[in-house]
């Protein structure tokens, strides 16, 4: 079976019991809920990363952040009609405060390919079957149990 490793650096934005998600056009994640964030690209530390990947899929302006948790999931997808084991590692950043208004849609452009927009959810009425397994891990991190 094919192997392959991921890393990202991802925003946790929690406001009111709500969570700010992104819904995923493509790949192992397609059609989940999703933290913002994404691929550390060469020569970028993870804190140029968040920054990047959140006006990039959310349309914000990060200002304040703090260092929340680094993790990883393994799991398998079908990519091409081939089995894959994937390996996803990320490092997640709370966000304290942010400038702009988050984008509920997005247009699919260079700069991003994978977010069709994101909005706030609330977490008490998230399953985790409608969730990426690394949102599952920090969310369930972050305290709370979600619905099977």
């Amino acid at each position: 079976m094919k192997q392959f490793k991921h890393i990202g650096a991802y925003g946790l934005i929690i406001k009111d019991e709500q969570i700010l998600l992104i819904k995923k056009l493509g790949g192992p994640y397609s059609g989940k809920l999703d933290l913002p964030g994404g691929t550390i690209e060469w020569g970028e530390t993870p804190k140029e990363t968040l920054i990047r990947e959140l006006n990039e899929e959310v349309g914000i302006n990060v200002k304040e952040y703090e260092l929340f948790d680094a993790n990883s999931v393994t799991f398998e997808w079908v990519h091409k009609e081939e089995l894959e084991c994937g390996h996803h590692l990320g490092i997640f950043y709370k966000i304290n405060r942010y400038e702009g208004e988050i984008i509920e849609n997005i247009d699919i452009n260079e700069k991003n390919d994978d977010s069709l927009g994101a909005k706030y959810y609330k977490i008490s009425d998230l399953k985790k079957s409608e969730l990426s397994s690394i949102a599952n891990l920090e969310i369930e991190k972050l305290g709370y149990n979600l619905k099977d």
